[in-house]
């Protein structure tokens, strides 16, 4: 059985460009129309530390519309998860530019307290902008999809009442930031885990349910539409050595693709959702969350979202939340 999860997040662009009306706000009220009409509901992936800094410093006057639209989803039971970027919380804002602090990019790295100080105030954040003091969010993606080394952050999370994960992507590889998760490629649709994301642990205090991903032929991944969305997030120069490290990244045989809605064409997401019927009538006694990812900043093309939504209506093919799925997980180890 086939359950699809859609997953937003909801966020500018990672080195604080853009503008929250252009880059969240419309795009993500656009979204709302289309699930709205086919009565279905998505997992807004909520950049918590972005959006509590850009209030705190006035930067972006669409931060109102941006709060009054969490609350929206809230209310009409769109699932609010955590997506965190840290290098937002010690950013400083300066003759109109965002300086952000990357020695902090990668919450798992950072010590114990300052972890446990990021996702307490993250938390805090979304409580103060929905008004719901008990407020707490049941799943989490972390930033750049980095949840390695795993341990401490994932019992901080566990400890504050969050159950899964979806950051790891199978067979996914960033040099520069030590990410692999090419191991979590013998695992299912969903797992348990302790020490290590990639490796399922019965007795894990959080569970992993992956953006769906297949290995394909590295110039499998450059068609237009998704070479023209990453062109138009790279409108600043990077340093030759994170050139050099994005070229390892993709010197192999195979890639993962992601289940993007925004960054494939309808033909791509079909064929690919295609294939896991194919393997669910194999297996049809299963439980199969098939996790599909998309960026507000890569909101452009909405035709293809709302075609893919009559696809999967076609299919019988449930459209489900976390929220939704959680105890099926549960039954199913």
């Amino acid at each position: 059985m086939i359950n699809l999860i859609f997953t937003l997040d909801y966020e500018i662009y990672g080195n604080g460009q853009g503008s929250l009306r252009d880059l969240v706000y419309e795009p993500a009220e656009r979204l709302l129309a289309i699930f709205r009409k086919f009565n279905a509901r998505f997992v807004a992936f909520v950049e918590a530390a972005e959006l509590e800094m850009i209030e705190a410093r006035g930067t972006d006057p669409a931060i109102d519309q941006v709060q009054q639209q969490i609350r929206d989803f809230y209310r009409e039971g769109f699932e609010l998860g955590l997506h965190l970027h840290p290098q937002w919380y010690n950013g400083r804002y300066e003759n109109g530019v965002w300086r952000l602090d990357y020695s902090e990019y990668n919450l798992c790295s950072l010590q114990l307290e300052r972890i446990k100080s990021i996702v307490d105030r993250s938390i805090g954040y979304f409580r103060n902008v929905l008004g719901v003091p008990d407020f707490t969010p049941l799943s989490f993606r972390a930033g750049n999809w980095l949840f390695q080394p795993t341990r401490k952050a994932a019992g901080v999370l566990a400890e504050r009442g969050i159950k899964i994960d979806s950051s790891v992507f199978k067979g996914g590889v960033q040099h520069q930031h030590k990410l692999d998760y090419r191991r979590a490629q013998k695992n299912g649709c969903f797992w348990k885990f302790y020490d290590d994301v990639n490796v399922p642990d019965a007795q894990g205090p959080m569970r992993e349910i992956p953006i769906y991903t297949r290995m394909v032929r590295p110039w499998q991944m450059f068609t237009a539409k998704r070479v023209g969305l990453q062109q138009k997030a790279s409108s600043t120069a990077q340093p030759l050595k994170n050139k050099l490290y994005r070229i390892m990244d993709f010197l192999r045989f195979s890639q993962p693709l992601k289940l993007d809605f925004c960054r494939m064409t309808l033909d791509e997401l079909t064929r690919m959702v295609g294939a896991v019927i194919n393997e669910d009538q194999k297996h049809p006694a299963s439980f199969k969350p098939i996790v599909a990812i998309g960026h507000t900043k890569d909101l452009v093309d909405f035709e293809t979202v709302e075609s893919l939504l009559s696809y999967l209506r076609r299919k019988g093919i449930a459209i489900s939340t976390f929220k939704e799925i959680y105890c099926k997980c549960n039954c199913q180890v």
